[in-house]
């Protein structure tokens, strides 16, 4: 049975981040009170009540929502600018666009596009693209359109320029799915979305390349994956999501990477999800996750 993510028609989530100060809670409430909004979730944090940081996720219902978005919009800067205080508004019903970079390795992408037939994520993917052609069919058997732009050698340039022709203007963030490719800073600066990789391991142990065999011949007991926004520093972005499964001495290299395989899809799932309904919020090199979760 298909299970579809809920989509409430009239839906804002309105996120505020920003210095700490008496009224804020306060403030929120009453601006959302008066465009004739009501509350349907709230979610706060303080890393110091006294001059620390300040973080919220509001998610409210306003009848005839989109009409309202610019009145919403105005009465938003006009009552938190004052304070010092960033936010972002956005309208529940309209998912992200959300395109995918893979390479050889399909167990991450084939989850995403897996959890979106199903209605779990609440994105859409307007295409695929790949360093390699040994995903394209099971991309198209999605119906989702299938983009090759190989990438071979020092120079990746020319790839990243391709890259960017598909996807500036067209995506709301992209998400490297195993994609086995350095992303420059230029690339960075010019694609100006949110980036979001998947890690084979528990940063910041085993960087690089073969980290199942490192862990082998390290004799691990966990290992794990790690969810990040992508930045200038390689795998150094803030982390969104990790977890670890156990392992014990009997398991091989192969045995490792099948294990670490199934941690891997489930952490990059929840990472994007988290994201796409707007419970993320960047803190410089942190991030505070707003989830349903202990």
């Amino acid at each position: 049975m298909t299970i579809h993510v809920e989509r409430l028609r009239d839906d804002a989530c309105l996120i505020v981040h920003g210095p700490d100060q008496p009224g804020i809670v306060s403030a929120v409430s009453a601006l959302i009170t008066r465009n004739r909004g009501n509350i349907v979730s709230l979610d706060q944090y303080t890393d110091d009540p006294q001059g620390g940081g300040f973080f919220q996720r509001v998610v409210f219902h306003r009848a005839d929502l989109s009409a309202a978005i610019p009145e919403l919009e105005a009465d938003v800067a006009a009552t938190l600018g004052p304070l010092g205080l960033s936010w972002r508004l956005t309208d529940r019903s309209v998912p992200k666009r959300m395109a995918v970079l893979a390479s050889t390795s399909d167990h991450c992408l084939l989850e995403l596009l897996w959890r979106h037939r199903r209605g779990e994520l609440p994105v859409t993917i307007p295409m695929v693209i790949s360093n390699h052609t040994n995903v394209a069919e099971d991309v198209r058997a999605f119906g989702i359109p299938f983009f090759h732009v190989p990438s071979q050698g020092p120079d990746k340039s020319d790839a990243e320029a391709r890259i960017l022709e598909l996807v500036k203007g067209n995506v709301d963030f992209l998400v490297l799915a195993r994609y086995m490719q350095i992303i420059s800073e230029d690339f960075l600066d010019e694609v100006d979305v949110p980036v979001i990789n998947i890690h084979h391991s528990f940063l910041p142990a085993f960087i690089g390349a073969a980290p199942y065999r490192k862990a082998k011949e390290r004799g691990v007991k966990l290992i794990g994956a790690t969810s990040h926004y992508v930045t200038k520093v390689l795998d150094e972005g803030p982390i969104i999501e990790q977890d670890v499964a156990r392992v014990d001495h009997s398991m091989s290299a192969a045995g490792l990477q099948a294990r670490g395989a199934y941690v891997e899809r489930a952490v990059l799932s929840r990472a994007v999800q988290w994201h796409a309904e707007d419970r993320v919020i960047r803190n410089g090199n942190q991030t505070v996750v707003f989830t349903d979760r202990p």
